[in-house]
């Protein structure tokens, strides 16, 4: 049975693009395993095609389905369901991703106990070779190429990243925020659209002192790329065009020329 109330502790907020297998794998595996903590399902559907939000309205009636009539984008997606979220702590899910373990709850203690940790990722392995990490914390982000390196990347899990530890920033695909930080912070930004916006959102939280933590308390398993494509030509752009943005955004002086420079 699961665990969802009026008055939840945790949000999950997760955006429907054309996936409605996906999305109904994601709430299937959130009701199957997650019991440690209160919570309510938010589903955005970004004006998919066959009407998909209808579908999962049908069939998951417990859920909060809001459809939108226009493709609002990740941010703006995440934007519509967190303003509908009622928990203190939310969750930002990739509707590509499934749960196999109960230990949100480690995660919302994290936060819960460190007011200057605002944001945590937990590890995520790839759906297609489960024993393989895609995402254990990021490295920094390069000032001139704007490019990061995921830590334990393609590392077969063998438990080295099970600790919990600060990180360059947290991973949009799986991603824990409290709701006190959004009220400082404010709401993912929405000129990005798609790709680099939780980098940005990251940025903002460590502007206003808040910390991003990495925990291999808890697992997430990620299908990557399912709604845009690998290397699709959507994919290519957007990731393009949002470094130039991010740098317009964060770099001063010298150094945003340089990046900006290199990155054309």
């Amino acid at each position: 049975m699961c665990n969802v109330i009026d008055s939840p502790l945790l949000s999950i907020v997760t955006i429907n693009f054309n996936g409605y297998k996906d999305t109904c794998e994601l709430i299937d595996s959130i009701k199957r395993h997650i019991h440690s903590v209160s919570y309510e399902i938010i589903v955005v559907d970004n004006a998919s095609r066959q009407q998909e939000g209808e579908l999962i309205k049908s069939n998951y009636p417990w859920v909060s389905v809001i459809c939108s009539t226009v493709n609002l984008g990740f941010s703006g997606g995440n934007n519509l369901g967190i303003k509908q979220a009622n928990g203190e702590y939310i969750f930002l899910l990739n509707n590509d991703t499934y749960v196999c373990d109960d230990h949100f709850d480690v995660l919302i203690k994290l936060l819960k106990e460190n007011d200057r940790m605002g944001i945590i990722s937990p590890k995520i392995r790839f759906a297609a070779q489960p024993q393989l990490i895609q995402y254990a914390g990021f490295t920094s982000l390069s000032h001139i190429t704007l490019r990061n390196k995921a830590i334990g990347y393609a590392e077969v899990d063998n438990g080295q990243f099970n600790s919990t530890y600060q990180t360059g920033y947290a991973h949009g695909a799986a991603l824990l925020i409290k709701k006190t930080v959004i009220e400082k912070i404010g709401l993912m930004p929405e000129i990005f659209f798609l790709y680099y916006e939780e980098l940005d959102w990251c940025t903002k939280a460590l502007e206003n002192n808040y910390e991003i933590w990495y925990s291999g308390s808890a697992t997430i398993y990620h299908k990557e790329s399912q709604s845009t494509g690998e290397a699709s030509p959507l994919k290519t752009y957007y990731m393009t065009r949002n470094r130039l943005l991010y740098a317009w955004r964060h770099k001063e002086g010298l150094l945003k020329w340089v990046s900006l420079l290199y990155l054309i």
